[in-house]
C-alpha cells in the first residue's frame, strides 16, 4: 500500500484529481483504481486499493463517500465490505463488515431509499438483505431467502443466485437465479430491510420460469418500469419481459439471441444495461467477444438490433456507462484491460476510442463521481 500512496501523489501532483475514480472488481484478491477523463475519455491506472478479499462485484453509495465491495469465495461464507472513499486520491479506507448470508457473494445492489443492501450469494444460491447505516457503514444481516431448484445444463446442479434489482415501488426484489432457471420475485419491505419470500399458487416461492437451461443472469428495469430485460447467461439471449407488480408478475414479450447467427462457439452472456436515458439496451457477450447496442420501442418494450462492434479484449465480463452518457467502459477478464468506448447519444452507436488501463482479472466496474 506504500507504493500505491506514493503514485497518488505523483497522479495529484500532475493535477489528474479533478476527474471520475472508476474502480474495478477483479478475481484476484485486490480492488484497483483508475482516473477517468470525462471530457477526453482517457482513462489511466491508479493502483491497488484495497487487498485481502475477492472483490468481484462493488457498488458505489449515490449520496456518500462510501464502496461496498463484496468477498466472492465459494468455498466459505461471503461477506461484504464498506470502505470510506478518499475523493482525492481514489483510496479506501474500511469501515466495517458484515456477512452475506451465504457463499461466494456475487452481487450487490443499494435500495437507498431504505438502506438496504441485497447480495446474491452464487455459490449457496440464497439472497439476503443488510440494513445500511446513516453514515453508509453496514448494519446487520436481516433476512436471507434460500431458493431451490436446478437445470438440464451440467452448470445448473443446483440454484444459483446471480444478481437482484428492486422495482419502481420499492416493494419487489427481482432475482435472477442462473442454476434455477428462474427469476424469483420477493417482497422487499424497506421499513425493517427485510426481504420475504411470495406464495405461489402451486405453493413455491413466486418466480418467473426461463427456458429450461437458459440461465438468468442479470437484468435491468425501463426506465418507467413496466418492462425488465433479463440476460440469460448460457444460451446468450435477452428476453423482454412486461412487469405487473399489481399481479407480482413477469410475462415473455420476445426473446433473441445476442450472438451473431455465424458464431459456432460457446454460447455466454454477460452483462446488460440500460442508458441514461433508457433509449438503448447494451449487451456484453463473453462468447462472441462483442458488445450489442439495441434500441428500445417505449411502447412494447421490444428491442430493436442497432450495432455489434468487437468487445476489444479477452474474455469481456462486465461494463458500466458513465452518468453522462457518453461512455462505456468494459472490463476483460483474461486481457486485465478496460477499454473505453465513445456512446453516440443520438444513434446509440459505440465506438471503440483506443483508450484502456490495465486492470488484473477485471470483471465488474464501477463510476465513483465528484459529486457523490
Amino acid at each position: 500500500m506504500k507504493h500505491f500512496l506514493g503514485a497518488v501523489l505523483m497522479i495529484l501532483s500532475a493535477g489528474l484529481a479533478q476527474a471520475d475514480l472508476v474502480y474495478v472488481g477483479s478475481q484476484g484478491n485486490q480492488l484497483h483504481a483508475l482516473h477517468f477523463d470525462v471530457d477526453s475519455g482517457k482513462l489511466s491506472a491508479i493502483g491497488a486499493v484495497a487487498e485481502g478479499l475477492r472483490p468481484t462485484w462493488t457498488v458505489a453509495h449515490p449520496q456518500l463517500p462510501v464502496l461496498y465491495a463484496v468477498d466472492d469465495d465459494s468455498a466459505r461464507p461471503g461477506s461484504v465490505t464498506a470502505f470510506s472513499v478518499n475523493r482525492a486520491n481514489g483510496s479506501l479506507s474500511k469501515m466495517n463488515v458484515a456477512p452475506s448470508g451465504g457463499n461466494g457473494a456475487t452481487y450487490l445492489w443499494l435500495d437507498v431509499p431504505s438502506r438496504t443492501l441485497l447480495a446474491a450469494n452464487f455459490a449457496s444460491g440464497s439472497a439476503s438483505s443488510i440494513a445500511v447505516r446513516p453514515d453508509g457503514s453496514l448494519g446487520s444481516l436481516v433476512s436471507t431467502i434460500q431458493a431451490t431448484g436446478s437445470g438440464p445444463h451440467r452448470r445448473q446442479a443446483g440454484p444459483h443466485a446471480h444478481s437482484a434489482a428492486v422495482d419502481l415501488s420499492g416493494r419487489y426484489a427481482l432475482v435472477p437465479d442462473m442454476g434455477a432457471d428462474r427469476v424469483f420475485i420477493y417482497a422487499l419491505d424497506r421499513s425493517t430491510h427485510a426481504l420475504s419470500a411470495l406464495p405461489s399458487p402451486v405453493g413455491a416461492s413466486r418466480a418467473y420460469v426461463a427456458q429450461p437451461g437458459s440461465g438468468p443472469r442479470h437484468l435491468v428495469f425501463s426506465r418507467d418500469g413496466q418492462f425488465v430485460w433479463l440476460l440469460n447467461e448460457l444460451t446468450a439471449e435477452v428476453t423482454t419481459l412486461r412487469w405487473d407488480a399489481q399481479r407480482e408478475q413477469l410475462t415473455d414479450v420476445q426473446t433473441q439471441a445476442i450472438s451473431s447467427a455465424a458464431f459456432t462457439g460457446t454460447r455466454s452472456g454477460a452483462e446488460i444495461l440500460l442508458s441514461p436515458d433508457g433509449r438503448f439496451v447494451y449487451v456484453e457477450d463473453r462468447g462472441e467477444r462483442t458488445l450489442v447496442a439495441y434500441r428500445v420501442n417505449a411502447d412494447t418494450g421490444e428491442l430493436d438490433f442497432v450495432q455489434r462492434i468487437a468487445s476489444g479484449g479477452e474474455v469481456p465480463w462486465g461494463m458500466a456507462i458513465h452518468a453522462s452518457g457518453r461512455w462505456l467502459l468494459v472490463a476483460h477478464q483474461r486481457s486485465n484491460i478496460v477499454n473505453v468506448f465513445s456512446i453516440d447519444p443520438a444513434t446509440g452507436v459505440l465506438a471503440n476510442t483506443g483508450e484502456s488501463a490495465t486492470a488484473p482479472a477485471a470483471v465488474s466496474i464501477t463510476f465513483f463521481s465528484d459529486a457523490q
